[in-house]
C-alpha cells in the first residue's frame, strides 16, 4: 500500500470514528436505553438495605428499587435492569465513561462533585450522616472517646476526608488503617485490627449485620458529617436528569396522597386532580419525560410508593430497622419534599 493509500485510510478510520463519537452524542440517554431493551445502573457490591444480592442472584434495596422504578416508568417492566457492582474507587469512572446510564450507589453528592467531576445529581434518596462503629467491650460512648483510637475506613471516599477532619477540628489523635472496600473494613474492625470503622451511619447498621456476632458491637449517636446520598448520572442530558428526578418524586407523590401497590387501581377512580395527574388520569405529563401518561402508574405497579421502599429495604420492616428519620416526607417533619406534578 503506498504512503498516500495508507493515510487515505487512516483518514477515513478517523473520520468513521468521530462520525460515530457524533451520532452517539447525539442521541439521548433515554433513546439509547430503549434502543438497548434494558437500563444499566451502578450498584453497590454488597450493602444490605441499599444494594445486596441474594442466593437466588437477585439484586434487592432502596438504591436498587430506585433503579427499577426508572425501569418501569420507561419499559413498565422493573426487570429490564442490568447491575454493575462498583467499588468506591470506580463508582463514579464508569458513570463519566458512560458505561452506566444511572448510578445508585448511596454516593454523597458534595460541591466538587456536582462541578468538577462531569457529573449531575438528580436527587437525594436518603439523607445520611457520618458515624462510628465500636466494639462494646471498648466502652466508648461518644465520638471524641476515640481520641488515640485506630480507625479502619475506606479509601478514597467523603468519609475518610470527614475522619481527618473531624479529628484535626477537635484536636484528638488518631492512626488510620485504609482498605479498599467497607467490605474489608468492618472484616478488620470484627478481627480486632482497628479500634473503629467509620462510614454513613445507615451503612454501619447494615455492615453491623453480617458480623457473627452483631450485639458485641454499638454505634456511636455522634454524626460527625452531612451525607446527601442520591444518584449520579453523566452530564451533558438534562432531559435524563430530568426524568431520574421525577420518578423519585413520583414516589414521594404517591406516598404523600397515600397510593401504594395494593390500592393502586382503586386510585385511579380517585377525584382528587392531584392523584389524577400524578396517575395519567388527567394531562399528559410523561410526555415531557419521553414517557407514557401512566409512567407513574407503572413505577407504583411496580415497585410502590417511597414510604413502601424504605420500610421494605430498610425501615423498622426490615432487619436495618432504621427510623425514617430526616427521610420523612417533609409534611411529617423530613426532608423528602415531593414536587408537584402539575
Amino acid at each position: 500500500m503506498t504512503i498516500f493509500k495508507r493515510l487515505l485510510a487512516a483518514g477515513l478510520g478517523l473520520a468513521t470514528a468521530a462520525a460515530a463519537t457524533t451520532a452517539f452524542a447525539q442521541t439521548t440517554t433515554l433513546e439509547r436505553v430503549k434502543a438497548r431493551g434494558e437500563l444499566i445502573c451502578g450498584n453497590h457490591i454488597a450493602l444490605p438495605g441499599f444494594g445486596l444480592q441474594g442466593p437466588d442472584g437477585r439484586w434487592d434495596g432502596l438504591d436498587i428499587d430506585l433503579c427499577r422504578a426508572v425501569a418501569a416508568a420507561i419499559f413498565n417492566d422493573p426487570n429490564k435492569v442490568r447491575f454493575v457492582p462498583t467499588t468506591p474507587q470506580m463508582r463514579f469512572v464508569v458513570v463519566q465513561a458512560g458505561e452506566v446510564d444511572m448510578l445508585a450507589r448511596n454516593a454523597t453528592y458534595t460541591m466538587s462533585r456536582d462541578t468538577s467531576q462531569g457529573m449531575s445529581w438528580p436527587i437525594i434518596n436518603y439523607f445520611d450522616g457520618q458515624g462510628f462503629m465500636v466494639k462494646k467491650a471498648l466502652g466508648v460512648t461518644e465520638a471524641k472517646g476515640l481520641n488515640g483510637a485506630s480507625i479502619c475506613v475506606t479509601q478514597g471516599t467523603t468519609t475518610e476526608l470527614n475522619l481527618a477532619d473531624f479529628f484535626r477540628s477537635n484536636n484528638l489523635k488518631y492512626e488510620i488503617i485504609g482498605f479498599s472496600t467497607n467490605e474489608e473494613g468492618v472484616k478488620a474492625l470484627e478481627a480486632g485490627r482497628c479500634d473503629a470503622f467509620t462510614t454513613d451511619s445507615s451503612g454501619l447498621a447494615a455492615e453491623r449485620l453480617k458480623f457473627s456476632k452483631p450485639d458485641d458491637f454499638v454505634i456511636l449517636p455522634t454524626l460527625i458529617s452531612r451525607e446527601p446520598l442520591g444518584p449520579a448520572v453523566k452530564r451533558g442530558d438534562e432531559s435524563w436528569v430530568a426524568l431520574v428526578k421525577w420518578v423519585h418524586y413520583a414516589m414521594l407523590n404517591a406516598e404523600e396522597f397515600g397510593v401504594t401497590k395494593a390500592n393502586l387501581d382503586e386510585m385511579l377512580k380517585s377525584t382528587n386532580p392531584e392523584i389524577k395527574r400524578l396517575l395519567g388520569v388527567e394531562g399528559k405529563f410523561g410526555e415531557g419525560l419521553g414517557l407514557t401518561t401512566d409512567w407513574a402508574y407503572r413505577i407504583v405497579k411496580h415497585v410502590g410508593n417511597y414510604g413502601e421502599s424504605f420500610e421494605r429495604n430498610v425501615g423498622m420492616g426490615s432487619k436495618l430497622q432504621l427510623k425514617r428519620g430526616l427521610n420523612a416526607l417533609a409534611s411529617q417533619g423530613g426532608l423528602q419534599y415531593p414536587h408537584p406534578v402539575r
